[in-house]
Parts: structure tokens; sequence; C-alpha cells
């Protein structure tokens, strides 16, 4: 089988013909039939996340090795099964899970491989989809689609849609008076919109510096939207917003967005940080206290939670977010667009 693999730190995939995996055990064999491509993935072909003041976390460090298939976002068709799998049977149609965990600590046994200390996620420490098979730990992993839902759009909610999903059910509970500001309109920006109807009543300024992008997150149903090349950006945005900004969601992670951020905030405003672009932010301890403000992060979502918005998406309560399929065989051209900005919401490979 193709597969496109890092083979060298920093350098494109290459592809590379492999034998396809036979599933053993309680493992499942699925065919690869889309594969969404992730900002987080440009740092992984890097090899590296940027902590800030020079530091770096490497690849190494949180447990990838080479060669390494890549791509987390995987919709397709079970082809095998383990003689002891459960679940989907060959020809079911399904999204699969990539955030697992080791299997055997609290918890992963409660179900929230996310968690888990020891993950073992697809498409980052073990073989993706970037390929025309991927082998899957568990049956439980493999979630059945109806037959209604494209899956080139199904793919994106195991982690585009199900990222903005698990941030949004971090915000308090908000009336239609108060802002959630979203921080960065790409593709997890934009899912978030097209989800918040569900979650929220707070009415939603989204913030860019790409007009176009910020054209979309207009029509995708966004209350306002803020180009954050404005001149005095916080004071502009604040006055902008029309009323107290009481959460946000930071897509973007980087130092001059939690600055952003925190700036907009007013007292108990929640900051949720999603983005990985990189840096470090130093805030003032003493004023966390009587600003009553929460920052936290937010990785991604859980099992139950993907089977809820794709349970949402088949009864057709979420509006899909733009999307543009092409061959797998252009992937580092894909990434390299996704990288440059170039890219409208989703971009998804096709084997």
């Amino acid at each position: 089988m193709k597969s496109y693999q890092i083979v060298e730190w920093g350098k494109p995939l290459q592809m590379c013909l492999r034998d396809k995996p036979v599933p053993h055990g309680q493992e499942v064999l699925v065919k690869i039939e889309a594969a969404g491509v992730c900002h987080s993935d440009l740092h992984i072909r890097a090899g590296f996340f940027d902590l800030g003041g020079g530091r770096r976390l490497t690849a190494a460090d949180f447990g990838s090795k080479l060669p390494m298939t890549m791509g987390h976002e995987m919709a397709g068709t079970v082809a095998q099964l383990g003689p002891n799998a459960t679940g989907p049977k060959v020809g079911t149609r399904v999204v699969v899970y990539p955030w697992i965990g080791c299997g055997v600590c609290s918890h992963c046994l409660d179900e929230r491989d996310t968690d888990c200390e020891a993950q073992q996620s697809l498409g980052v420490r073990r073989d993706g989809g970037f390929s025309e098979y991927v082998l899957v730990p568990k049956g439980r992993y493999v979630v059945p689609v109806a037959d209604s839902l494209d899956l080139a759009l199904a793919a994106t909610y195991a982690c585009s849609g199900l990222t903005a999903y698990g941030a949004l059910k971090k915000m308090p509970r908000m009336s239609p008076t108060d802002r959630l500001l979203i921080i960065g309109a790409g593709g997890l920006g934009l899912a978030s919109i097209a989800i918040s109807p569900l979650v929220t009543d707070a009415q939603l300024v989204v913030a860019d510096l790409d007009p176009s992008k910020l054209e979309a997150a207009k029509k995708l149903g966004a209350h306002l939207v803020f180009d954050t090349r404005s001149a005095d950006t916080a004071a502009a945005l604040k006055l902008a917003a029309g009323g107290p900004i009481r959460g946000v969601i930071d897509f973007v992670g980087s130092r001059q967005t939690a600055e952003l951020a925190l700036a907009v905030a007013v007292k108990g405003t929640v900051i949720v940080i999603v983005g990985m672009m990189g840096g470090s932010l130093e805030i003032p301890l003493p004023l966390m206290s009587p600003r009553n403000l929460t920052i936290r992060g937010s990785h991604v979502g859980t099992l139950d939670e993907l089977k809820t918005l794709l349970a949402f998406a088949e009864e057709g309560r979420l509006p899909p977010t733009p999307l543009t399929t092409r061959p797998m065989s252009e992937v580092n051209d894909m990434m390299d667009d996704l990288d440059a900005r170039r890219v409208i919401g989703r971009v998804v490979a096709i084997p």
C-alpha cells in the first residue's frame, strides 16, 4: 500500500510502499477514503513545537518515531477485523477516533483517553491516515457514519470539529448579551462557528487578519468579524464587540493572540487556548484573583463527544464548513498551502 511518511524531520513527506497491515487481536483495519490536513501536522512534520524563549518540544520528546505516517483526521470503511475485535462490521463507513491512550491507566479505563499521560495518538505517535489503510487498536475507536454524511466532511470532525466542540463546552454559561470571542478563522475557527449555536447563546465575535477568512466566518454565521490588523487592536476590538467578552477561544495560540485575549477579558472571563503556534506568556499573578480569570488549555475531545458531534451532523444540525478535496499525492502541497494561509476551512486528502 502507499503511505506518505515523515522520513526526516523538517523535510517533505515521502511516498513509501509498505505491506498492508494484518489486524491481530482486537485490532481493526480501516480502508482510508478521506484524510484531513491539520495545522498541527505542520508542527509534526517540522519535528518540534515552539515553547518560547528559544525552547522547543521536539518530536522525540512527545514520543514520535521515524518513519511515521501522519494524518489524524480519518474516515473510511472497515476492511478487516482481528480475531478478537468487536465493533462495526466489515464494509461499515466509519470515522476513526485518533486520540488513543495507553489503554491501561485510570483515564483510559474511564474512557478519557485525551488525559492519558502516555498517549498513542494515530498520526502523531503511531501511523495515521495519509495512507491507503490504517490499523486501529480497538473497535471502539471506529465510529459508524450514516450513508447521508459525506466521508470527506466526516473526517474533519475527528479533529477540527471535535477540537472546536471540546473547547466550546469549556465555556461558561452565557446569555445573548454576552460575547464569545473566537481568535482565528481557520478550519477550527470556522468549525466553532458552525457548532456554537448548539452549545452557547452568546453572540460570536471572530477575529483574524485575513479578510477572506473573515468573509467565510461571516457567511457561516458569525455575528461580528474583526480584522486584527486594526490600530490599537485590543481597544478597538472591545469597542466593536459592543458587549462584555465573557469567553475567548484562541485557536492560534501565539504570544500575541494570548495577550490579546487577556487584554479584552472582563472580570470572570474564561480563556481557552487551543492553538499551538508557539511562544510563551507572562501573566501578572496578583491580577488573576481579583479579576476572577480562568485560563486553561483544551486538547481535542472525548470519544463520546465525537459520537455526539457526528449525530448532530447526521441530523442536519451542523452547517458544513468550507472544504476542499485533493489527491493524497499532493499532500505536501496541501501542507505548504496551509502553512502559507492559502486554505479556507479544511483541505482533505483522497487516496
